[in-house]
């Protein structure tokens, strides 16, 4: 508490919260300055403006998130929320207070949030359901392509991605089963779980795959299609039994359609999605349709994914089983939301 006493306002007229997020993953989350996250202990930033950033916060926001930091926006005053969405982790994390004085009355509530990952004896009823492996001996996987015009270039691409992913799983009926729906206006199903039992099918197939043209881009569509037709006992999912849904969406462009309803109703199903977007994908919409806004990975252009095929494959692994025919609970969700590393405090007035 002594050097919390002692600080002193820091003054100037021009309000660097990008700059000032940068600073905090580079200089005080790291082992030199004591964080532990190497060790698995969660990292934690609560940032409280009172205005508006004078410089771009989407890039070192969205590096904080990859790096798993938890942001908690508090928003005082004049501050911009557009900000502080891109910022927080989630938009469960973002606090309004009118004023400075009012700062008290979210005291609780922040408290509450930050405390909930603390697992006590009474907390954990239920926890057994709940079994995080370090990978998942199977898993049902829907790769959903945008196939609209936008993607003409990119689409080898796509599909030499999908490839090296399949490449790392083993595929089995007993074992990782995976489905491919592109979309543009409409959404088509080029093949089920229940298709393939082997890889090198899979893999010949992908190779095979047109592109489908057309537009407009209707994601939240395609959304609801994959939950309805792909992720369903007749189409071969394995949901009931607790084996781990997961969705993986590569799109290069805005959606036409609205999004959040879908979204929404493929997390109520447990369904774990990643999305992966070029400079023409809105980053705002696919944080949305990821399962954390972590989970939405961008790109300057489907070339250049690659780069992050060994962190979504290691992401992937990691989705934990779910008890059968059970939702996952809230404790469950916590536990791998917040897979994360110490509480640092950031104030931007």
């Amino acid at each position: 508490m002594h050097g919390i006493d002692n600080l002193r306002h820091h003054g100037g007229s021009r309000l660097n919260i990008g700059a000032a997020l940068q600073f905090v993953r580079h200089s005080v989350f790291t082992s030199s300055s004591g964080s532990r996250r190497l060790e698995g202990v969660p990292q934690i930033l609560i940032l409280l403006a009172t205005n508006p950033s004078t410089d771009d916060v989407r890039s070192p926001a969205l590096a904080l998130k990859e790096h798993e930091i938890v942001s908690v926006g508090i928003g005082l005053e004049d501050a911009d929320f557009s900000d502080l969405e891109l910022i927080s982790f989630n938009p469960d994390f973002i606090y309004k207070v009118t004023n400075v004085s009012k700062l008290p009355t979210i005291q609780s509530k922040l408290v509450d949030m930050l405390n909930a990952k603390k697992v006590t004896e009474e907390s954990t009823t239920g926890l057994s359901d709940f079994i995080v492996e370090q990978e998942s001996l199977q898993r049902d996987i829907v790769f959903l392509v945008d196939g609209s015009d936008d993607t003409l270039s990119g689409f080898p691409a796509i599909k030499d991605f999908i490839k090296q992913v399949v490449q790392t799983l083993t595929v089995g009926d007993n074992r990782d089963r995976v489905a491919v729906v592109q979309y543009s206006e409409d959404p088509e199903m080029h093949f089920s779980f229940n298709t393939y039992t082997d890889s090198q099918d899979v893999l010949n197939t992908v190779q095979q795959l047109k592109h489908k043209g057309g537009g407009p881009l209707n994601t939240g569509a395609a959304l609801e299609y994959v939950r309805a037709n792909a992720f369903t006992d007749s189409s071969g999912s394995r949901r009931r039994e607790g084996v781990p849904q997961i969705l993986i969406l590569l799109n290069g462009g805005r959606s036409q359609d609205d999004v959040t309803s879908a979204a929404a109703a493929l997390k109520e199903d447990n369904v774990f999605t990643f999305c992966v977007g070029t400079t023409n994908s809105d980053i705002l919409e696919l944080q949305t349709i990821a399962q954390i806004p972590s989970y939405a990975f961008g790109l300057r252009r489907f070339e250049d994914i690659g780069r992050i095929h060994e962190q979504l494959v290691s992401f992937v692994k990691r989705v934990p089983r779910q008890p059968r025919s059970k939702p996952l609970t809230v404790l469950g969700k916590l536990m791998f939301v917040l897979g994360l590393s110490v509480l640092s405090v950031y104030i931007c007035l």
